[in-house]
């Protein structure tokens, strides 16, 4: 293979990695990176087993963590910061799914991957990853 053939090619693979390691929606966040890993048993959290309901766990994440249930073996989890306030004290309150923030007013549509719906926030809340294990116990980290 030719020199200049060889950097196009090599310019070329850069960029790729670049480019699918720059775009994971899920790091992409104003709120401050903390741990998170846990397990919720939807045993013992059976409002979860329910389409369209939301829980807040709270001592997770940079200010607690909502996790919904879009339906069961579908679910997400976000950081309950508000992207505009970014205190961990100043939390949204989920009600289903909406979660609204007391401090700025700002709504996030949780079925919607959290993105603002109302207010002036204009980023979506920090979201973490959740894994189905033995269809009874969800995994929450990042």
């Amino acid at each position: 293979m030719s020199q200049p053939g060889f950097n196009l090619l090599k310019s070329f693979i850069l960029f790729l990695l670049i480019w699918l390691f720059a775009c994971d929606k899920i790091n992409n966040s104003p709120i401050p990176y903390v741990s998170v890993n846990f397990v919720v048993n939807l045993n013992i959290v059976n409002e979860l087993n329910v389409p369209g309901n939301s829980v807040y766990f709270g001592n997770f994440g940079y200010g607690g963590v909502i996790v919904y249930c879009e339906f069961p073996g579908s679910y997400y989890a976000f950081d309950a910061t508000c992207t505009k306030e970014i205190k961990p004290d100043c939390r949204v309150i989920n009600d289903g799914v909406i979660a609204e923030c007391p401090c700025c007013g700002s709504k996030f549509i949780l079925i919607d991957n959290g993105y603002p719906g109302e207010g002036p926030a204009t980023i979506p809340l920090k979201q973490y990853h959740v894994s189905v294990m033995n269809n009874f116990e969800l995994r929450v980290y990042n």
